[in-house]
Order: C-alpha cells, then structure tokens, then sequence
C-alpha cells in the first residue's frame, strides 16, 4: 500500500489522489506556502513540494524584479 508524502499514512485506492509521481490523500495535496487545497496536474512543484501556479510559486521562485507585477515584485540591492 503507496504511503502519502505529506502526512505517511497508507493511500487507500478510494482516496488517492495521483500527482507529481507521488499518491496522495485528497487534503494532504495542498499549496506548501498558502495552504489552498490542490488538484493533480494543475500545479507546480519545487523540490518535491507541491506549489499553487500563481501567486506562491511565482512569488518565490520566478522571476525578481519589474515585469512579475505590482510594486512589491520590485527587488532592491
């Protein structure tokens, strides 16, 4: 029986949930900066974590700098 990764538990075939290569229970599939509940292949993934497309995986691995948005994208050195 697959364990999830996030919480070690076993998988149960009604529950799971299939994404990054990984089974899943439903809720343990979450945003690891905000939280927000996500489902497979909508998402992206740093290091083996699952992130919410926009706003936290840009945020904090895209781009720095003008150009990402608003006045808080700006990175001063």
């Amino acid at each position: 029986m697959p364990k999830c990764p996030k919480c070690e538990k076993e998988v149960y075939f009604a529950e799971k949930v299939t994404s990054l290569g990984k089974d899943w229970h439903r809720p343990c599939l979450r945003c690891e900066k905000c939280s927000k509940t996500l489902s497979p292949g909508s998402h992206a993934e740093h290091e083996g974590k699952p992130y919410c497309n926009k706003p936290c995986y840009a945020a904090l691995f895209g781009p720095k700098g003008f150009g990402r948005g608003g006045a808080e994208s700006h990175t001063y050195k």
